[in-house]
């Protein structure tokens, strides 16, 4: 199972360029059943929070629409155990506190991030 962060779902909506491509492709691939995938439930904040940055009203709710009618994806919620588990790799590793697709978690041996 692959797990999504929002940055797969921004550029989705925003790029007009390969990683925007990348990105549709990969949300398609998912949609198809070629993959099964989870996100989280905080994606859907951070997508409408930074769509509704750059684009008009409608396009966050549209985002948001679609991220929640995403076949083949699990809506993960999160607890206070992962939140932990999150601070203590933060400080271990001196990441900044969000969960990314950034190539800075590549030293993170707990991670192993696939680029859109």
């Amino acid at each position: 199972m692959l797990y999504l962060d929002s940055g797969v779902f921004i550029f989705a909506a925003l790029s007009r360029e390969a990683v925007g491509s990348r990105a549709r492709q990969l949300l398609k691939t998912v949609s198809e059943g070629k993959e099964e995938a989870s996100s989280c439930a905080l994606t859907f904040d951070e997508v409408v929070w930074v769509v509704q940055k750059h684009r008009p009203r409608e396009d966050p709710i549209a985002a948001s629409q679609s991220f929640l009618a995403l076949l083949n994806l699990t809506v993960l919620s999160v607890g206070q155990d992962p939140l932990f588990a999150a601070l203590s790799m933060m400080r271990r590793y001196a990441l900044h506190p969000r969960w990314s697709a950034d190539a800075h978690f590549d030293r993170v041996k707990e991670i192993r991030r696939n680029p859109i």
